[in-house]
């Protein structure tokens, strides 16, 4: 969509950037220029990926593990991308969480996990950058938070993402008005449905798929394509977007306008099932 040069100046760091969403932008920010670090938990895929992203677009990708819920390891990280590159232009709140499940099912402990890794895990970067570029007083820098629709809609069955990722659209909000003094532009993406392998075999697991068509709810009748929201991260992250500050852009093919709350239509599932579906998730996560 850009061109090629568009992003030849950025550093840009994206969270969860090994897989899904985030390995799709920034193969796409590679192929405009950009050098990306990314991070998660899962060195060796993280690894993996920044190789073969590397062969792919030529570009240069640095791989770094950090988990996000822990600021000491994103100050870490931080600083390892500034060894590396000498600065940091762009940060891209990628990592998420998330499960199907009814609500009075959840254990404590389970609710936490997914606002620690959505809410804190952004609420730890944001902040390191931040505090980073005004005490060093580097401007033309901004943050991009992968949100959702239901943020603003809520829904149930999905009851802490929807949580967290409403408080990282309410701090996309604040902080583009209060950081926008010190050259720090602040906007979000909600995007629909855009399946990937992992987290949509955690949200609908089994033949839960074929069960229920996501796409009789969009009215374009069809999921996004990866590029097409590579497509437009790579430019609120540019300096095209210079004037866009504090906006949560939706792509979502309709979806949330034709039915609000993306998950509500899991209140046709009997309890049985919830029974069985609670069963596959652990056999999975114990794989």
């Amino acid at each position: 969509m850009l061109r090629d040069d568009a992003l030849s100046d950025k550093v840009i760091i994206v969270t969860g950037g090994g897989s899904g969403l985030g390995k799709s932008m920034t193969t796409y920010f590679l192929e405009l220029g950009a050098k990306v670090a990314i991070t998660s938990r899962d060195i060796e895929k993280l690894t993996k990926t920044a190789k073969e992203l590397e062969e792919k677009t030529k570009g240069t990708c640095l791989a770094i593990a950090c988990d996000v819920r822990h600021y000491d390891q994103v100050e870490n990280m931080l600083q390892s991308v500034i060894d590396a590159f000498g600065k940091v232009d762009v940060l891209v709140n990628n990592a998420a969480g998330n499960f199907i499940s009814p609500t009075e099912r959840l254990s404590a402990n389970a609710f936490d996990t997914i606002i620690d890794i959505v809410l804190k895990g952004s609420k730890n970067c944001t902040l390191a950058l931040g505090k980073h570029w005004i005490e060093n007083k580097q401007t033309n820098k901004n943050v991009l938070n992968i949100v959702t629709t239901y943020a603003w809609t809520g829904s149930g069955y999905v009851v802490p993402s929807a949580t967290a990722k409403a408080g990282v659209l309410a701090m996309t909000r604040s902080l583009a008005v209060e950081w926008a003094k010190y050259g720090i532009r602040m906007n979000a993406i909600a995007p629909g449905p855009f399946p990937t392998a992992g987290a949509w075999d955690r949200l609908l697991p089994g033949d839960l798929k074929d069960k229920f068509d996501i796409t009789k709810k969009v009215p374009l009748r069809r999921v996004g394509d990866h590029q097409e929201l590579a497509n437009l991260a790579a430019y609120l992250v540019s300096d095209f977007s210079a004037y866009i500050n504090g906006e949560v852009v939706t792509i979502d093919g309709g979806e949330w306008l034709q039915g609000a709350g993306e998950f509500n239509m899991l209140e046709k599932i009997p309890a049985e099932m919830w029974d069985m579906l609670e069963e596959m998730i652990k056999q999975k996560k114990n794989k």
